[in-house]
Parts: C-alpha cells; sequence; structure tokens
C-alpha cells in the first residue's frame, strides 16, 4: 500500500540557506531510492523560510528504509537548532 506524506518545515531564518541545502541533498538522495515513487520539495512564495515536502513511498517497510537513511538521519540532527519549530509531518490517504 502506498503511503503519502505531506511534510511542512520552517527555517530559522539565520541557518535558511544551509537548511534549504540539506533539503535539496535529501530530495538528490531520496529520489535514488527503489520505494521512492516521488519526493517533491517546494518553498512558500510568501515566506522563504518554510518549505513543504510532497512524498509518495511505494510501501510502508519502503519509507521506513527511507528514515533510517545516513542524510535523514543527519536532516534530524540539525531540527533543533535549525528549524524554527518542530516539523509537521502528515500521512495522508488518497482518496480520489
Amino acid at each position: 500500500m502506498k503511503i503519502y506524506i505531506t511534510a511542512i518545515l520552517k527555517a530559522n531564518p539565520v541557518f535558511r540557506i544551509e537548511v534549504m541545502h540539506t533539503l535539496q541533498h535529501m530530495v538528490e538522495e531520496s529520489r535514488k531510492e527503489a520505494a521512492c515513487m516521488q519526493y517533491d520539495l517546494h518553498q512558500l512564495a510568501e515566506d522563504e523560510n518554510q518549505f513543504i515536502f510532497y512524498e509518495i513511498w511505494e510501501s510502508q517497510a519502503g519509507l521506513d528504509a527511507h528514515n533510517q537513511q545516513p542524510y535523514i538521519l543527519a536532516f534530524g540532527r540539525m531540527v533543533e537548532e535549525k528549524l524554527q519549530e518542530t516539523p509537521q509531518i502528515y500521512l495522508m490517504e488518497k482518496i480520489a
């Protein structure tokens, strides 16, 4: 069963460029994963510090493997210092 995720992150303005580069690296690496069906990063037009991921994963096992990748774990270590708040992560079901 496919897994659909939207994740919303807000960078601390002081670290915005560093966070953005880290997020772009996550996109590059995540798209190489076999279970990754879609992994898109967006930046809000009205707030350059806010980023939104839209992801589709082939299965829960694939998502679990993704969450153990070194670049995801490294991002997790920078969250507290370089983001304004804890990321909001929404697991969704496609209904149409």
